[in-house]
């Protein structure tokens, strides 16, 4: 087992060499890619453009030319108050997820809708099976609990070629379960996926939208918050990541075979330390940390898996 750790100063990471939004925005092809981005976009005094990113429209509507612009989906929007996903660090998650499953197979990344990938909480925005189509033609079944966001979703993949027929959204008929509801009896993925509720209770994810938009240079106000903030699900759970995760690794071990590789985003350094316990009873094979780091925002993944090197290694147990 590789142990966890946080990375270490040497380790502090940049956008995955892959991932297409290393370089800094270009408004100008963005704006054609989408036009109703236009109005948003002013001059810096930097001699460059930007947008106000306090602005929840300005947020949704650069997300859209992104989408438009680098992954060819063009039918894309989300319900009010639904969480806006920050597109280049989910791009970062889908590409280091990759060279796991490449470091099984010599460095190769497989392509093709044989490699199936679950998304634990799809989410209303869709947007892991929208990456993950686009740069390697994966097959994504994605979960969700929330029934707006579920067919939110639905209406994406079903309006966009590049998802329909290998996007299959399902509903998670238990809020305390994760695995087991979804995965049929006998389906097996090469990579799960999850971007996990961050805080422990409501008050303190309203507490950090709040300093969010600070930050951003929004003020205080309640519509931000509103728009900003996501839904419950999406946001927070009794515990946290620390227990949503703990609960991933439980049910991952009463199906070990269920996954080639389970893995989830954890935002907190402090977390790392009683996973590492958490997959140690579980009696994962490997387990890895993946620094992740957008500007100043660090970040990691936690993969680990059941099976030994050998057995990742057989094509069957990585093609679903």
């Amino acid at each position: 087992m590789i142990p966890l750790h946080p990375p270490s100063s040497k380790e502090k990471a940049t956008l995955h060499p892959r991932n297409p939004h290393r370089a800094r925005y270009d408004f100008a092809q963005l704006t054609r890619a989408f036009p109703a981005l236009a109005p948003f976009v002013q001059p810096t005094g930097h001699g460059g453009d930007s947008i106000d990113f306090s602005n929840p429209a300005a947020v949704k509507a650069l997300n859209r030319a992104l989408l438009a612009h680098f992954y060819g989906v063009t039918e894309w929007d989300l319900p009010a108050g639904y969480l806006c996903p920050p597109v280049p660090g989910r791009a970062d998650y889908l590409h280091h997820a990759a060279d796991l499953l490449a470091s099984d197979r010599g460095g190769k990344v497989p392509r093709g809708p044989e490699t199936a990938v679950l998304d634990v909480g799809v989410g209303a925005n869709c947007i892991y099976p929208i990456i993950g189509r686009h740069a390697y033609g994966w097959r994504f079944v994605g979960s969700e609990i929330d029934r707006t966001a579920l067919a939110h979703a639905r209406r994406i993949v079903a309006a966009n070629p590049l998802l329909a027929g290998n996007v299959d959204v399902r509903a998670q008929p238990s809020p305390r379960e994760i695995f087991h509801g979804v995965v049929k009896p006998g389906e097996t993925f090469a990579l799960s996926l999850c971007n996990p509720p961050f805080h422990a209770s409501r008050a303190e994810a309203e507490a950090g939208t709040r300093r969010k938009v600070r930050n951003l240079g929004g003020g205080g106000s309640g519509a931000p918050v509103l728009n900003f903030g996501g839904q419950a699900a999406e946001l927070w759970c009794d515990g946290g990541e620390l227990a949503f995760v703990r609960r991933m690794i439980a049910e991952s071990a009463q199906n070990p075979t269920g996954c080639v590789w389970f893995t989830s985003l954890v935002s907190k350094r402090e977390n790392l330390s009683p996973l590492e316990r958490a997959l140690k009873d579980a009696k994962a094979a490997d387990v890895r940390i993946i620094p992740m780091a957008q500007g100043q925002k660090q970040s990691r993944i936690v993969a680990w898996s059941f099976l030994d090197e050998a057995r990742r290694r057989r094509n069957d147990a990585v093609e679903s």
